[in-house]
């Protein structure tokens, strides 16, 4: 028996992405994207991590175990929050790639005013809606989609977001796609901020020249840096 999908008033399911949450079709789609069978999801237990600091300090964050997906390290959270301090509170913030949604809930901790976490595996997106409940983080948002396919959505969007977390699976070549077409939906607002979470040898080479280097660091194979987004006054 297949797990049930459930929804609620702040989960947001798209009709076509219906069949690519529950991993119908195996592959890749046309990003690169894998898409996984059910069979690989079903009887997995679930991990945890806990959140650093801020309201919801210490509550734990329950996720399922699924190929790919690794929480950023509680000392590379804190850290990369330590670096935002003064920036976070009452920030629009997008969680893209969201796995088990820990950036976005540490941003919802420390004062951030709306997060959007974007995250295409079913199992993923039913632990964000659980521990949104549980953390009764009303400000929370969870979108079950492909985060390409979500961008191509929202290019005529009016919202934008001062912060986005970038943190995609390392195999596939998908964060160098994203910050091409994140930086094409015009969803960042000037003076706004990327978090980028990668391997040490990738990358920096193919960032935009308007994206500056605020501040980096490297833990254990890990890279990861925070980018000031400037856009021009023309």
């Amino acid at each position: 028996m297949l797990p049930q999908l459930r929804v609620s008033s702040n989960t947001t399911v798209s009709a076509e992405m219906i069949g690519l949450c529950f991993g119908f079709a195996v592959g890749k789609n046309e990003y690169g994207y894998e898409r996984k069978t059910m069979t690989q999801s079903i009887n997995q237990k679930n991990n945890s991590v806990r959140i650093t600091a801020g309201e919801y300090r210490s509550r734990k964050l329950d996720f399922p175990s699924l190929e790919g997906l690794r929480p950023t390290a509680d000392r590379i959270r804190e850290t990369l929050f330590n670096w935002l301090r003064d920036s976070i509170q009452g920030e629009v913030c997008l969680d893209l790639f969201a796995g088990s949604g820990a950036l976005g809930f540490e941003a919802l901790s420390r004062g951030a005013s709306q997060v959007d976490f974007i995250e295409q595996n079913v199992m993923a997106v039913n632990s964000i809606r659980d521990n949104i409940e549980r953390l009764e983080a009303k400000h929370g948002n969870v979108y079950c989609t492909d985060a390409f396919e979500w961008l191509n959505k929202c290019t005529q969007d009016s919202k934008k977001y001062g912060l986005v977390f970038l943190d995609p699976p390392f195999k596939g070549g998908a964060l160098a796609r994203v910050i091409v077409k994140l930086e094409s939906a015009n969803l960042l607002r000037d003076g706004g901020l990327v978090y980028i979470e990668k391997k040490k040898e990738s990358i920096d080479d193919d960032l935009p020249e308007n994206w500056v280097e605020v501040k980096s660091k490297k833990a254990g194979l890990v890279q990861f840096g925070l980018y000031n987004i400037l856009r021009s006054s023309e």
